[in-house]
Formats: structure tokens, C-alpha cells, sequence
């Protein structure tokens, strides 16, 4: 973003004797954003149990905008229900109106009760979820067991 600063005429020193003379008043004037127009996207859904966190990309993986349950103002152990991942997406797409999303493929990783409200209120929204994939971590065999313990 880029910032231009302005700054006002400086006030004449003709003041009348005794007063003082006026600095300068400088104020920041900020260029617009442009916003780009992006109607197929990607909605990446981290629903932990602890947190979910929601996130709005474009196909190529740019970030449009993203959210998370304490963002939102949710605290403790109500940040990962499924009503606080419904307040999560609406939320971000009240920010992205302008962006224009048509369609989305849902991503959704985690354990945490959130996956499912995300994908919910997405729908209720009026963006049209074209597919939702589970891309949550397996372990086929996992880590090596801890040995027994000698007591």
C-alpha cells in the first residue's frame, strides 16, 4: 500500500504580536486497494480441539481472507463448537463481499467439532461448494511405541 503525505500551505508569519505561529498540518492520504475479482476459490477449514481456524484462498493459494474463532471473540472451550465456526465463515465472507466468490472447493483438516458447522454455514451463505476433501494427517503406522516400563 502505498502512503502519500500531504501537507497543508504554511501558515504566514504575520501573525499579530504575542501569538503563536501555526505549524504546518500534515495528514496521510491512503491509496485504495485494488480488489480483485476472483470467482472459484479454496476455503481451508483447521477445526482443532482447541480452535478452528478458517481460511479463503484463491486457486493459486493466495490469501483473500481468514478467521479464527478468537478472532471472532469466542473464549475457552466454546472456540471449537460448531456455532462458533458458523460465525467464523460469516465473518469472512462479510469482508470478501466485494471479491465476488461464485464457487469454492472446501479443504478441511482436523478432529474438532467445527468441521462440519464451517461447511454449513459456507452453504448458507450462497457460495456454491463444489467439492470438500478431508486432507487431515493419517498415520499409517505412526511413531515407534514408547519401551515398557520397569518398575
Amino acid at each position: 500500500m502505498e502512503e502519500k503525505i500531504i501537507t497543508a500551505p504554511a501558515a504566514t508569519e504575520t501573525a499579530a504580536a504575542g501569538t503563536a505561529v501555526k505549524t504546518p498540518a500534515t495528514r496521510v492520504a491512503k491509496k485504495k486497494k485494488n480488489v480483485k475479482t476472483v470467482a472459484n476459490g479454496r476455503v481451508y477449514v483447521s477445526a482443532t480441539y482447541n480452535n478452528t481456524i478458517v481460511t479463503v484462498t484463491d486457486t493459486n493459494g493466495n490469501v483473500l481472507g481468514w478467521s479464527s474463532a478468537g478472532v471472532c471473540g469466542f473464549k475457552g472451550p466454546k472456540k471449537s463448537t460448531p456455532y462458533a465456526a458458523g460465525i467464523i465463515v460469516k465473518s469472512i465472507m462479510e469482508k470478501l463481499q466485494d471479491v465476488g466468490l461464485k464457487e469454492v472447493s472446501v479443504f478441511i483438516s482436523g478432529v474438532g467439532s467445527g468441521r462440519e458447522g464451517a461447511v454449513r454455514a459456507l452453504h448458507t451463505t450462497g457460495i456454491q461448494v463444489a467439492s470438500i476433501k478431508d486432507i487431515t494427517p493419517i498415520p499409517h503406522n505412526g511413531c515407534r511405541a514408547p519401551k515398557p516400563r520397569r518398575v
